[in-house]
């Protein structure tokens, strides 16, 4: 019997965040009695999940745990969890005595063992989950998300992933399809697979079977009667082989958008950042997919103004997003971050105001460009999964190649799949009448 006790849950960073606070809020539940709610001041256990690859968040993290003892009830407590407890771990109890428990991102099944144990302290890098079943929450009915792997394995100069999150294991095959199987059962139509470099899937299990791709995954995963949109998140440019973009182009469950992180177009600075490829080969790899997929959509991460680059090395990375057009781009400004191996070229670091100025020039291109593209939508008959009602009588959902699309329509269309007509643009989505 449920002892109604509430649980509010704040999310920072990543999609795989959010998956796992899809996995404290379900062991919680089955474990601990409690229920999801969105009032704090109701909450009898507060838990913030952290994001920790850039600066802010990190920041962000005490700020909000200060918030939240002022605004808990008597008596609720609060816990940490996620990539800045594993970094962080017993710092975050000294420098906030009200924090009641810390667990790391590779600790997340152990949550109901420390919620009731004062102090504790769980952030292990080497603990291993990839065998472990976590209970299922019911949160978009139409999308899951699913993890395939825990960990990474590359050592990209920038980044704190592999110091908080440990070595990647796969999560054994069968599970995968399992639990993607279950989410169907329940309502789901798409599957998100999440993974720090999804394309290296399958290098490395806990019980050591034999290696196993991810195009098989894929393979294997589409043969699920009633799923009918694969998506998935993110793949490594160094390792999308031809095997795989093959299956990628000619298996209609996959999604026609793929996230291919840049980070940097110059070679140099790609090498500065051990991202292990070259300008050339990025290019090659965007190119041969464009080719293959004509209506594929492009997303990408750059990071600007990285210890050493160059105006010429920026350059690069302008020359990168004027070849490949790129539909999206997340731009951030290099911050420094603990524990990495970037912290070594403090000597190389530029001006704040060049970064800054960077920034803005990428910016500036590309929302040109899509001024320019997005335009040409209207007129086109695009077919979308109805996702989620808006309060102005909207609905909203995405396309195949996952362009946002709304439209005057009822909650009769949740969950469907409907063409809609475009008549409006913006740099980011659509807007158009259904149609029959």
């Amino acid at each position: 019997m449920s002892s109604n006790k509430k649980l509010f849950i704040q999310t920072l960073g990543c999609q795989m965040n959010d998956t796992d606070s899809q996995h404290i809020q379900a062991e919680l539940e089955k474990h601990k009695g409690y229920v999801t709610t969105q009032n704090i001041e109701d909450a009898d256990l507060i838990i913030i999940n952290t994001c920790s690859v850039r600066e802010r968040p990190v920041q962000k993290l005490f700020s909000e745990i200060g918030q939240f003892n002022k605004k808990k009830k008597e008596g609720a407590k609060i816990g940490v969890c996620g990539c800045t407890a594993s970094h962080l771990g017993q710092d975050i109890i000294k420098r906030a005595p009200y924090v009641d428990f810390v667990v790391g991102a590779r600790n997340i099944s152990k949550i109901k063992d420390v919620v009731d144990v004062k102090g504790a302290v769980e952030v292990s890098i080497d603990n291993d989950e990839s065998t472990y079943e976590f209970s299922t929450a019911k949160t978009n009915k139409y999308r899951a998300s699913v993890n395939i792997s825990v960990g990474c394995d590359k050592k990209c100069t920038y980044c704190i992933v592999p110091s908080t999150r440990g070595e990647e294991i796969s999560i054994p095959p069968e599970m995968i399809v399992e639990q993607v199987r279950k989410s169907v059962e329940q309502g789901a139509v798409e599957v998100m697979l999440l993974g720090q470099n999804v394309n290296s899937y399958g290098r490395r299990f806990s019980d050591k079977r034999e290696k196993y791709t991810f195009t098989k995954l894929l393979q294997d995963v589409s043969k699920i009667d009633g799923l009918e949109r694969i998506r998935f998140t993110s793949p490594h440019p160094l390792h999308m082989d031809d095997e795989f973009i093959e299956e990628f182009a000619k298996n209609p469950k996959i999604s026609k958008c793929i996230h291919m992180p840049l980070q940097s177009g110059s070679t140099s600075v790609l090498k500065a950042m051990k991202r292990g490829y070259s300008k050339e080969w990025f290019l090659n790899r965007a190119s041969k997919m464009r080719e293959l997929v004509p209506n594929l959509r492009i997303t990408t991460d750059i990071i600007v103004a990285f210890p050493g680059e160059t105006q010429e090395d920026f350059l690069d990375t302008l020359d990168v997003v004027e070849q490949v057009k790129f539909d999206q781009i997340f731009n951030f400004k290099y911050s420094p971050r603990p524990g990495t191996e970037a912290l070594n070229l403090k000597d190389k670091e530029l001006p704040d105001e060049i970064g800054s100025q960077r920034l803005i020039d990428l910016i500036e291109l590309h929302k040109r460009y899509l001024e320019e593209s997005m335009p040409k939508l209207i007129g086109e008959t695009l077919n979308i999964l109805v996702e989620s009602l808006k309060p102005n009588g909207e609905v909203c959902g995405y396309t195949d190649n996952y362009l946002q699309v709304f439209a005057k329509g009822s909650d009769e269309l949740l969950g469907k799949f409907v063409n809609v007509k475009i008549t409006d643009v913006t740099r980011t989505s659509l807007k158009g009448e259904v149609v029959n």
